[in-house]
């Protein structure tokens, strides 16, 4: 754990921090209506603040895991990937981009609010496989790996047609705003990410 916290110390504390808050707002719930993102009330120009606070509290323990766990796979590899200030500008920069869409999507509704760090854990995916698209991921319902590459365009078409026709609760176009901010922060860092990309797909595939 001292050498991951050496190594990737930004992410680590970002990984830390979110497991407390989170798990401090699960027996303090007044710290919900504090910390969740209310689009109304931002779209007025109150609590602004929400669009960060949000990304550092969940539903519930699967919420939180789930997150976590995607996170952990490749926060720490991405951070010594493209180094450290870089990678708290992604994170914070993605957390706030991805909610953008759903505070002007749910602006007049007075009664939504969204919260967890997805937006932000998609950008982090979605920067990592700009670099490493070949990896390959075991990704639930599926019974077998499959290229990082071919999981990113997959859950951008699902999240694409979750966010105009799902009504499950989830926020899905957090979700696809945030991968997408993922990749077009991680190319303003670094243009030749795409040419890895690019290189990697056509040395494998043509």
């Amino acid at each position: 754990m001292q050498e991951i916290f050496n190594s990737s110390p930004v992410s680590s504390l970002i990984f830390v921090f979110t497991i407390v808050t989170s798990i401090y707002a699960f027996y303090n719930p007044e710290t919900y209506g504090k910390f969740m993102l209310h689009p109304y009330s931002v779209a007025r120009g109150k609590n602004v603040y929400q669009l960060i606070t949000s990304g550092m509290v969940h539903k519930d323990w699967s919420h939180l895991i789930f997150n976590m766990l995607s996170y952990y796979f490749f926060a720490f590899n991405l951070e010594q990937t493209i180094g450290h200030w870089q990678f708290a500008l992604l994170y914070i920069l993605s957390l706030i981009l991805c909610d953008l869409p759903s505070i002007y999507k749910h602006k007049d509704n007075f009664h939504y609010h969204s919260l967890g760090a997805s937006g932000a854990v998609c950008a982090v995916v979605f920067s990592f496989i700009m670099f490493s698209p070949l990896t390959t991921l075991i990704i639930f319902p599926i019974p077998f790996p499959i290229p990082a590459v071919i999981y990113g365009v997959l859950f951008l078409i699902y999240t694409s047609y979750a966010g105009r026709k799902s009504n499950d609760g989830i926020n899905h176009d957090a979700h696809f705003y945030g991968a997408l901010a993922g990749v077009f922060i991680t190319l303003a860092l670094y243009p030749q990410a795409l040419q890895i990309f690019v290189a990697s797909v056509q040395n494998k595939w043509f």
